[in-house]
């Protein structure tokens, strides 16, 4: 079977809507207002991070938001393991971080040897789990990953330690799944269900969803763009049935690509690119309790700086944060956000040596 016929084969009939924050239409702007940041801790000895996430965490735990990313000698380095910490509620601080998988073990567990991590991704289902889906590398690198789902095997009472064991690899493809990455949060339905944005990088690249139940099972794929040069597509709900894919651009305008569906990811169409600079680099959307925000490189030739817009539509943009700015060759990039406890989070790579993190409440100006 080719891969169209597999995307095909498994398009869903009947998508659920988005569990979305309907933006108020009140006409007026709104104001980033910054409340926190700084570092996350790294594990010791450690002396590279990239590609972090951040999930929620239950109302009665101790700690508020959990974060994720990977880190070790160097990107692709054989040493690179998934670090996670947690921001303590009553000490306002993230919490030591320790590695929760490796590629040793997970080779063990799924009977197959991995050879790098790469990005993480975290999700808490509606049961109060937590979920991690990592891109794993067999021979010939990134272009050969598989997505590696694990989930949390332990109660969760204990903030500092959280155990997490290897569920599968996600079965994308008929070619054993490979070629198949992740890198931003699921957006969840109004069953419970997610769409898992993910991304094909072997010859052609080109942004999808894969569907998966309220329990993490997987249900179904299907392709959002028709170009063959676009990469971790991100996703911002405008309404329940109505969203928009932001991704990055291999080649071409050096822009942001956007694509848009109006029946919940059953059917997607290409519209034209955003008028935002973009240097091949990652990006992150959120719907922030109706506030839309976009974390992007404002640049067409380098990630030196990193900054936040906010937009009424998910069109027209405006620069509302500053989060980074340095010199030519600085990199901050591979933003995460989530919008918990009335408050934007935001966290990111900071030149590849750990991972930064701001957080914001939103200030709405008068017409």
């Amino acid at each position: 079977m080719c891969v169209i016929a597999l995307l095909q084969a498994t398009r869903p009939s009947e998508p659920a809507p988005a569990r979305v924050v309907l933006a108020e239409a009140d006409g007026g702007k709104v104001r980033l207002v910054k409340s926190g940041g700084g570092e996350i801790p790294m594990p010791p000895n450690t002396p590279a991070a990239h590609a972090s996430t951040l999930a929620p965490l239950p109302a009665n735990h101790s700690s508020l938001i959990a974060a994720a990313w990977f880190a070790g000698e160097r990107e692709s380095a054989p040493d690179v393991r998934i670090a996670f910490s947690s921001f303590d509620k009553a000490e306002q601080r993230w919490t030591p971080a320790r590695f929760i998988a490796d590629r040793e073990s997970l080779g063990k567990a799924l009977g197959f040897g991995i050879r790098r991590l790469g990005n993480p991704v975290l999700w808490r289902d509606d049961d109060e789990r937590l979920h991690l889906f990592v891109v794993g590398t067999g021979i010939g690198g990134w272009a050969t990953s598989r997505i590696i789902h694990l989930q949390q095997s332990d109660d969760g009472t204990d903030a500092e330690n959280p155990r997490f064991e290897a569920r599968a690899v996600l079965p994308l493809s008929w070619l054993w799944n490979l070629s198949y990455l992740v890198r931003n949060s699921p957006l969840v339905l109004a069953d419970g269900a997610v769409v898992l944005p993910i991304y094909f990088e072997l010859g052609t690249k080109y942004p999808a969803l894969a569907r998966l139940d309220r329990a993490g099972n997987f249900r179904g794929i299907s392709r959002i763009s028709r170009k063959g040069n676009l990469l971790q597509p991100a996703l911002l709900p405008v309404s329940e049935h109505r969203w928009l894919a932001y991704m990055r651009m291999s080649g071409g305008t050096h822009r942001i690509a956007i694509a848009e569906t109006k029946n919940a990811g059953m059917n997607w169409q290409d519209r034209p690119d955003l008028e935002l600079p973009n240097p091949n680099a990652s990006v992150a959307a959120l719907n922030a309790n109706g506030v839309h925000a976009l974390t992007f490189n404002p640049s067409s030739n380098g990630r030196d700086r990193l900054v936040t817009a906010t937009s009424a539509d998910g069109e027209r943009w405006r620069i509302s944060a500053e989060l980074a700015l340095g010199q030519t060759g600085d990199e901050y990039s591979y933003p995460a956000m989530l919008w918990h406890e009335d408050a934007l989070w935001v966290s990111y790579t900071d030149r590849r040596r750990h991972i930064a993190w701001q957080r914001f409440t939103i200030a709405r100006e008068s017409p």
